[in-house]
């Protein structure tokens, strides 16, 4: 019997329209109401899904409905108001992927001090450290300061550091939409070798066409809530249908 590695339980999060970020921790442990107050808005409510070992799941919806949102949960970068989120197995969270870097330092650091962050030992980052540069094609630039690359650069490296975490779980949400044609193709072909490893695949992004490679089953989420779990093909079609209408 397959196992769940992601279990979502009448999830709901809100935020306030007023000022920007989450409740602070008066306001998180204070009181049981979940009555919104004025200028706060539920960005998701009573969504409810699991997601299987080996699954490939793409979150689908238009901007501003929840989906990064629903990520962020999933990563634990985000608490719940309502219901819970339980993640069975670690995560690689390809989000925000440059996020966590540090300007002044060299590339060389950066890579040992953001796979740190994320679980590798230093012997396993040495290990792995010509082949996370060799990825990010950026030989040249070892010991240059972080600041002083491209931006596309930087997405090389971030990506190359978080392709190397053996975590079971991968998040990921449209960071491949940066990088150039070349690259993306790389990054395909390393998410698809992930896929084929049996790892889980929890993706979101705008892209048809790289939905319907990677994914099977699709999330369409609308509003906040969770309005259709089926295969990512029915689940495009319909967003289709009413995105269009």
């Amino acid at each position: 019997m397959t196992a769940s590695v992601i279990s979502v339980v009448d999830l709901g999060v809100r935020f306030r329209r007023n000022r920007r970020g989450r409740r602070n921790f008066k306001d998180l442990f204070a009181g049981k109401n979940r009555r919104s107050r004025p200028g706060e808005f539920w960005a998701l409510r009573n969504v409810s899904f699991t997601v299987e070992r080996g699954e490939a799941i793409g979150v689908v919806g238009r901007n501003g409905q929840g989906k990064s949102t629903l990520l962020k949960l999933v990563a634990g970068v985000l608490l719940p108001d309502e219901g819970s989120v339980t993640v069975s197995d670690g995560v690689a969270p390809l989000i925000e992927i440059t996020g966590g870097f540090v300007n002044d330092l060299t590339v060389r650091d950066n890579v040992y001090l953001t796979a740190g962050l994320h679980g590798m030992s230093r012997r396993e980052i040495e290990a792995r450290f010509d082949e996370i540069i060799d990825f990010a094609e950026i030989q040249d630039f070892v010991d240059t300061p972080y600041k002083h690359l491209s931006s596309g650069m930087k997405v090389r490296v971030a990506f190359a550091v978080i392709a190397q975490l053996d975590e079971p779980i991968m998040l990921v949400d449209e960071v491949l939409a940066v990088g150039d044609k070349a690259f993306r193709e790389k990054c395909y072909r390393r998410i698809d070798e992930m896929l084929a490893g049996g790892r889980t695949l929890f993706f979101v992004s705008h892209n048809e066409r790289d939905l319907r490679r990677f994914c099977t089953r699709g999330l369409y989420l609308d509003r906040g809530s969770l309005v259709l779990d089926s295969s990512i093909d029915d689940v495009l079609d319909r967003y289709n249908a009413e995105y269009n209408s």
